[in-house]
């Protein structure tokens, strides 16, 4: 088996590999120098590139080729194009150029872009990245690429997530530089953990709030919960291992590195985690494996689920998003073994200290999305407060560097000026502290909020820009010092000094925490709409223009993207709940009922000393169940009319929330009570139990 793993990893990827065995050695030369130090691209390079890129996907299969890339909305999207180039004598040729392979032009105005492309402006341009290598995938040739207006605006995620890959390796080059350093590029890597839900196929049907909006809108608690704690690491089921194994066995031929695989806390949840890499690769990697697991899990009579939330009370899932900063092998977030060592480790973990705290209401934007609002602080993921969990022994270091006291470490020791005098301590090996949403793990951070379906291009975007602009300010304070080891050491005590207040490693899900952190002056943005706004705060917009990542147009037009897609998702969910109410959960409670009322007659018809008491109670609780659920459809059908008919979005999104939402846990608090108690047979609905607890057959 091993030996297969190693003949088909990679098989259907144009990686370096194939491009050494396959392009002429100065094509390879010149590519490399793209690849890996930006240069750009010779289109006669192209040409020869293209050239052969089509004869390896068609030896392949592929008979198409296409610009794939990451819309505002959704997950990716792509127009395929044939190599087919029929001739004047009615044959025809398999063509692919390098212009194809650069540069493609999609229909802009299909997509979502907050008003940077009118209808009548349907051009836009799609950018090969090299950076990530094309594929194949369903007889398709995949081309990753960045996704632009005709005038240079960014319609896409990929494209600010590779301006702030540069702008953060500028500026960690030039921090390196001053510690003797010199490197041609510094990169930041990301390992996805993706968690999902595995259901059956036939559940899946059966609902149509699953299959309208991913989620169960309707839904009474099973008797048994989490509360046994037997999930996790479990045994995996028969099918459901079928399901994995050939999942891994697909992504392996992508060059995807999954690595681990396992059940997770809640029945029916699991989560595979690859090996990490670099940050647009790793995201194309994880926005591919989202897609494969939907499309095999029906092969196996199953859904995968990637909602944030599909069960209400039932663990949700996200996505964590482990970031690091290296240069060649060298990982900077990594202690090391050696005072210099830690010292440079020092001036990088301070500027991420740094940078989460200056901007942690536009990270907090990152992860805003109607599904998130349902599992941030819900006892299961972090709360919406941003905070740093650093460890014990790290937040010791820290506390020493900030108070100028003594370092109660292994050995106990003055932090002093000098270099000399830094402690040696060893990577963190506390507890994660789940309850962390930024947490350092050893030499990494673990941006824990990030939901399951999420595009994480966002967040690592903000991330990137944030940082690249503290290392900024510290190069430039650094590169004019005449005493760089002191400097340096006055530049760590006053950042942890200043942003102490954001490293927080308690447990976050306690209401003191809340308290202490509004204390603090730590934004709490608890939903979505409250959250957005960061994205025109002129501090950050002023960040993204300086760096290059995004201007002052681009961050307004994904703040109406984010509104009004946050808009729509709440509205397709009440319309959902409306007609299942109507047309299946109230005729279900009144056939209960009248079969129940007719028992009832018949009892007191053959003699009136029989007991009725059962019947009669249960009819009393469905018919104030059934009169709350006429009711509050009526006053949930108003409120989803006048949300819809505002015209700002802003309004909209904040109507949905402040009106409609209320009324929809309402509905749903009404008919799950009834389904507690309405005769199996007669609900519409596959119940929690079902669901989740399903037998193998």
């Amino acid at each position: 088996m091993a030996a297969n793993v190693m003949e088909i990893y990679g098989s259907k990827v144009f990686n370096e590999h194939v491009m050494k065995e396959r392009l002429p050695s100065a094509t390879y030369k010149s590519l490399k120098d793209t690849l890996h130090k930006g240069a750009p691209l010779d289109i006669e390079v192209a040409n020869v590139v293209a050239s052969v890129m089509k004869r390896w996907a068609m030896e392949l299969g592929a008979t198409h080729y296409t610009h794939w890339f990451q819309p505002l909305t959704g997950i990716t999207s792509e127009k395929h194009d044939g190599f087919v180039s029929p001739v004047g004598d009615g044959t025809a040729i398999m063509e692919f150029s390098g212009k194809e392979l650069v540069r493609g032009e999609p229909d802009a105005s299909s997509f979502p872009s907050g008003g940077l492309r009118a209808t009548c402006e349907a051009r836009g341009y799609t950018a090969w990245d090299p950076t990530s290598y094309a594929f194949v995938k369903d007889d398709v040739l995949c081309i990753p690429t960045a996704f632009v207006s005709y005038t240079g605006e960014a319609l896409d995620k990929k494209t600010p997530l590779l301006r702030s890959m540069k702008a953060l390796s500028v500026q960690a080059q030039r921090i390196l530089k001053l510690f003797g350093k010199e490197t041609a590029h510094v990169t930041t890597t990301v390992g996805p953990e993706q968690e999902y839900f595995l259901v059956r196929k036939e559940d899946y049907e059966a609902r149509q709030d699953l299959i309208l909006t991913g989620r169960t809108l309707f839904g009474a608690p099973a008797a048994k919960g989490q509360e046994l704690e037997e999930h996790y690491f479990g045994t995996i089921r028969p099918r459901v291992s079928a399901f994995m194994k050939e999942l891994d066995d697909v992504l392996w031929e992508l060059g995807v590195p999954a690595k681990t695989k396992h059940n997770e806390v809640a029945p029916c949840q699991h989560e595979l985690a690859p090996i990490f890499d670099t940050s647009n690769v790793a995201i194309d990697h994880n926005l591919l494996t989202m897609e494969m697991m939907q499309k095999i899990a029906p092969k196996y009579g199953l859904v995968c689920l990637l909602h944030e939330k599909p069960f209400e009370g039932v663990n949700g899932s996200g996505k964590h998003n482990n970031w690091s900063m290296s240069a060649g092998h060298e990982n900077l977030l990594d202690p090391g073994d050696t005072p210099m060592e830690n010292l440079q480790f020092l001036v990088f973990l301070a500027a991420v200290i740094k940078a989460v705290d200056e901007y942690a209401d536009l990270l907090r934007t990152s992860v805003a999305t109607p599904g998130n609002d349902h599992r941030l602080g819900a006892n299961e993921a972090p709360p919406a407060i941003i905070s740093i969990f650093v460890g014990e022994e790290l937040e010791a270091v820290i506390d020493a560097i900030a108070s100028d006291s003594p370092y109660a470490g292994p050995v106990k020791m003055k932090m002093d000026l000098g270099v000399d005098v830094l402690p040696k301590f060893s990577k963190d090996t506390t507890d994660r502290n789940r309850t962390s949403p930024f947490a350092f793990t050893g030499n990494k951070f673990e941006f824990r909020m990030p939901g399951s379906h999420e595009n994480l291009s966002d967040a690592n975007t903000i991330l990137n820009t944030a940082v690249a602009k503290e290392l900024k300010g510290y190069a430039d304070e650094l590169e004019a010092s005449e005493d760089f080891p002191n400097s340096v050491i006055a530049l760590v005590k006053r950042t942890i000094r200043d942003h102490r207040r954001i490293i927080f490693n308690g447990d976050g899900y306690s209401a003191e925490w809340e308290i202490e952190a509004e204390r603090r002056g730590l934004p709490n943005k608890k939903y979505t709409p409250a959250a957005l706004p960061a994205l025109i705060a002129p501090k950050n917009i002023q960040l993204m223009e300086e760096f290059g990542v995004m201007t002052r147009t681009e961050m307004f037009s994904r703040y109406e993207v984010e509104m009004e897609h946050y808009a729509k998702i709440i509205n397709i969910e009440a319309l959902t709940m409306l007609e299942m109410a109507r047309k299946q959960l109230l005729p279900a409670v009144n056939r209960y009922m009248g079969d129940l009322a007719r028992t009832i007659t018949a009892k007191r018809a053959v003699s009136e000393s029989l007991p009725t008491r059962a019947e009669t109670s249960i009819l009393e609780r469905l018919s104030r169940d059934a009169g709350q659920m006429a009711d509050t459809i009526e006053h949930l059908a108003a409120a989803e009319r006048t949300a819809q008919t505002l015209g700002d979005m802003t309004a909209k999104a904040n109507a949905f929330h402040d009106k409609v939402l209320p009324l929809m846990d309402a509905l749903r608090s009404a008919a799950d009570d009834a389904e507690t108690v309405c005769g199996d047979a007669y609900w519409p609905l596959p119940s929690y139990s079902k669901m989740l607890y399903y037998v193998e057959k």
